[in-house]
This record gives C-alpha cells, structure tokens and sequence, in this order.
C-alpha cells in the first residue's frame, strides 16, 4: 500500500543517514519546526523546512519527488514529522521516511548538534581561514586607515539590503559574487588596499578569499568579525548608504574572467557546453539549475527552467536552495564570472558543480520571477477589505461577533497588523485557538492571502472536528497588501500573540539594535565550528 494509504512511513536511524551522507546519496534531512527551534539545534545537514510552508516551498527546493527525505520535529511535545510527511506524500513525494527517535535520536546515537542557520555555509568559511590564514584587519586598525584617508577601499559582500540597514563609512555595497568582477574597478592601483566585510565573519572570510585565489595584486583583507567587529571596537556605522561599482572596464573584465576561470579549474568545477544541458537531465538525479547574477538583471532575462540565486547569498544559504544533499548544481551567468566563482566554493563545499558556456543572450528569453511551482490553492471563502472593515466595525465590542488571525511571519506582523488581529504559527492553528476568543466568523489573513487560504482550509477542518466550535471561516481577498491598498488602517507591534513568535530566528548580528553579548556570543560560536566539523565528519570540504 502506498504512504497515502497508510500514513504510516519507514524510518531511517541515525547511523543509516549518516552512511547516505557519508556516502554522497541524494538524502533530504528536513527539521519541519519553526525556524527558531531549528536554530537551536539541528544535524549539519539538515534543512529548515516547516510544516507551516510545505506547499509553498517544497516543490521548489525538492524537485525529485522520489528523493529520499528524512524528516524529524518536535513542538511542544508533539511529534509533527508524521504530519509533515502525510502532506509531503499528499504533495506527491514517494520516498518518505521518519528520523528513528527524532533529534533527541539523533543526539542519543552521538550525532552532532549545530547552532544557528546556514550552519553548512558558516563552519565551511571558518574551515577555509583555518586552512588558508585568510587575512583579517581589525576594526581599529581600519578605522584609523579612514581616519588618515589612506588607500583604502572597503567592500561590503552582504545583501545590498543588508548594506543599507547598516555599513563601515565609505563602503562600497559588493556582494560575494560581484567582488572579483567589480574590484579592479574601484582598486585600479595594485597598491591599494582592499577590506572586504560582511555583519559577521562568513561572507567576509569567503569574499577576501575569493580575492586572493583570483590573484588580484592588491594588499587584502577581511574586516575581523564585520560590522559585529566594528560595533564591538565602538566604531559607528553608517546608515541608507547607497554606493555601488561601477561598471568593469574591458581590460579588467577580461582578466578576471581568465582569473575566474583558473579558479573554478583548481575547485574542479566542470564546464557544461550550453547545447549539452538537455543531456544533463537524468530522473535518478536531482539538478539545481540556477542564475548567480543580481535579481534585477535575472528579471530582465534569464533561461528558462532558472531560479534566480544571487552567488554571494547561494554560497552563505546554501542548505536554503539546495536541501538535497548529493545533488547537483548548473549554474549560469552572462560574464564567465560570478558563475565561476560561486562555483568554485560550492565544489569546495563537496557539490558537484556545473557551468554553462556559450549561452548566447536570445536564449535567456524568460523575464520576470520564475513561475510559481506548488500545488493549487484550496478553495475557500473570500471576503473583501472593504467588507472586513465593515463588519469589524459592526462587531467592536462582541468579540464573538468575529475575530481575525493573521499567520503573515511574525517579524512582518509586528511591524504592521489589522487592528484587533491575532498572530498565528499555521502549523500552531490548534494552540491558537485557545487564546483566540470563540467567534462565528474567523477572517484569516497573510501578507498577500496566499498562505491564509492553506491556513484557513486547516482552521475549516480543525474546528469542523468540534462541532461546538463551528463557525464561518474566510481569508482576506488580497491578504494585507488588499487591506492597506483600501486605505485601512494598521496597528503595529506584538498586540496579540496567540502563539510565540518562533516562525523566524533573530540573529545576534540583525538590525541596529543587537546586544553586545549576543554579538559576541554568535562570534565566540563561529570560532568553535571547525572542531564541531572534525566530530560530525560528514561534511566532504576541501579548501583549495
């Protein structure tokens, strides 16, 4: 009988996952919590994929539906894999398995346990400056270079949002993949100065590395521990800066595409003519085919069948794009650079990686985002903005009259809300429930009402069970963007929280207004990932 049938599902020990691992198997280890649960602690290479988002995500990070997944996830008590893998099964995945004994399993077998998110990405950095003494410069040091205007240039590898929340003073926003393409541009002069920083350690280690295995003349180094770095000295950061590289001269550009090149060689990247692609496909293989280059460039033209994953982000998220383990990567660009050089980390990291050549600029004929790839939206009541709004208007002061739970991520609700709305976890609908006040109408809402309709199907059915508690149930047409877009109002900050905010974890180096001690704390735990990586062992990294 299929898992369909059943619901029940095989399950794989730990000393059996790790064999796959180990043994480079296509395996999908998926912690189906919230995502600050998973930061808590997870194996290496377990993917953070929740309950909550299964729908929307898993079709687009898990292409193969036969991959072998292995799920585990405990919340409150309650083991939430076999749910997960009932929906996964729905969702059409014929592979599925249970983690023998969870993560409590997996630590009692003596698996190691990691901290954090993109935990792959971030012990990988911390192995290459171990392995190859990356050069670092710390914060004093280059603040004193901006105060004495020296030759000095400072590149920031992060997210260009991230850039502007918060920057070094005169630098430059360069993400990961951009530095060897664009830094000859803002350092002509060989004898200039190059520091490279991110918020914390990762992206600056990778970047300056990048640099120096590129071969650029220039004296380089990482910004010890980043912006955390910088802050912690008691420099001030900069804030709304806008500096980007210019364009790469031709010169320059042809040298760092030779350059790029002799580095994807020694990673053992493997160029992929474009006519051979097709070739490529196998139904025993699952292939990640992806546009390294900026979103904006990737909307105005890209081959089809890509997703857009920026190079500098897909090297610090991998376990993000790429949850399979032992799959593969095709990854393409319009330069002979960023693909290269994104690709020269990802084959360090034990992936097999693939580069497209001789794509000519017709063929990239896709436009805009990629195509959604999930499943069809249940059907389900809609109600307008326009109408919500009247009808709460008629129930203030009878709570029973209608309530509204808005399962948008925690971080987005506090920053705006439906006045009166409470805050739900989707896959936490029926702890919810108990603080939500009972009422004849529940209106669900989400940012755009596409996470609110899988809600809104699963409250139906929740309260469907209890027949004292049946009630209407609708989603908001349009979610909160219809909402705000009527000229409704919004009340911001955590109103009413009808479960913990734990959809999303806070990093300790986020926003403007991070502890000290977190901060210090985060780095203290990056300095000790390459000891957790000798006693897991299952990473297959190799620093050239």
């Amino acid at each position: 009988m299929t898992f369909q049938d059943t619901a029940i599902f095989p399950v794989l020990s730990f000393a059996e996952v790790r064999a796959r691992l180990l043994a480079r198997q296509e395996t999908a280890l998926l912690d189906v919590r919230e995502e600050a649960p998973f930061a808590e602690a997870h194996p290496l290479w377990a993917a953070n994929l929740p309950l909550s988002r299964l729908e929307l995500d898993a079709w687009r990070r898990i292409p193969r539906r036969d991959t072998v997944l292995v799920l585990y996830g405990d919340h409150d008590g309650e083991d939430i894999a076999p749910r997960a893998a009932r929906r996964l099964a729905a969702l059409g995945y014929t592979a599925v398995h249970l983690l023998e004994g969870g993560l409590e399993g997996w630590r009692a077998a003596g698996g190691e346990l990691f901290r954090d998110v993109n935990v792959p990405s971030k012990s990988f950095g911390e192995l290459v400056e171990h392995e190859r003494a990356t050069p670092s410069l710390p914060a004093e040091e280059l603040a004193q270079l901006i105060a004495d205007q020296a030759d000095v240039v400072v590149l920031d590898a992060r997210r260009f949002d991230e850039y502007r929340t918060m920057s070094i003073p005169t630098a430059t926003s360069v993400p990961g993949a951009e530095l060897v393409l664009r830094a000859r541009a803002l350092a002509p002069d060989p004898h200039t100065r190059i520091i490279v920083n991110c918020a914390g350690r990762t992206r600056s280690i990778i970047g300056t590395q990048s640099l120096v295995n590129a071969g650029l003349p220039n004296p380089i180094a990482a910004l010890r521990n980043g912006t955390i770095g910088w802050l912690l000295a008691g420099q001030t950061l900069d804030h709304g800066a806008d500096r980007r590289p210019p364009e790469a001269p031709p010169a320059a550009r042809a040298q760092a595409q030779a350059d790029a090149r002799a580095v994807a060689e020694r990673a053992g990247v493997r160029p992929l003519p474009y006519p051979e692609l097709v070739a490529l496909d196998a139904p025993d293989r699952t292939t990640y085919r992806l546009d390294v280059r900026t979103p904006e460039e990737y909307a105005t033209g890209h081959l089809p069948g890509f997703l857009s994953a920026p190079g500098g982000q897909l090297v610090q998220e991998t376990d993000h794009h790429a949850p399979v383990r032992g799959a593969r990567f095709v990854l393409d660009d319009d330069d002979g650079v960023r693909a290269r050089m994104s690709g020269s980390w990802l084959a360090q990291m034990g992936w097999e990686v693939h580069v497209l050549e001789g794509v000519t600029a017709d063929a990239r004929s896709a436009t805009g985002d990629a195509p959604v790839n999930r499943p069809p939206l249940p059907e389900v009541p809609l109600i307008t903005a326009e109408t919500l709004a009247a009808r709460l208007a008629a129930a203030e002061g009878d709570p029973a009259a209608l309530q509204v739970i808005d399962v948008n991520p925690g971080i987005d609700y506090v920053r705006g809300h439906i006045p009166g709305a409470w805050y739900a976890i989707r896959a936490q609908l029926p702890a919810a429930l108990k603080a939500v006040p009972r009422a004849r109408h529940y209106v669900v809402t989400c940012g755009r009402g596409i996470l609110a309709r899988l809600a809104a199907a699963d409250l139906i059915a929740l309260l469907g069970q209890e027949a004292e508690k049946e009630a209407a149930v609708s989603v908001l047409e349009g979610g909160n963007a219809a909402w705000v877009a009527a000229g409704q109002p919004l009340e911001s900050g955590e109103t009413r929280l009808a479960v913990p905010r734990t959809d999303r974890y806070r990093r300790p180096y986020e926003g403007t207004d991070a502890p000290r001690a977190a901060m210090q704390a985060y780095l203290d735990w990056e300095f000790g990932l390459v000891d957790q990586l000798a006693r897991d062992g299952t990473h297959h990294f190799r620093v050239i």
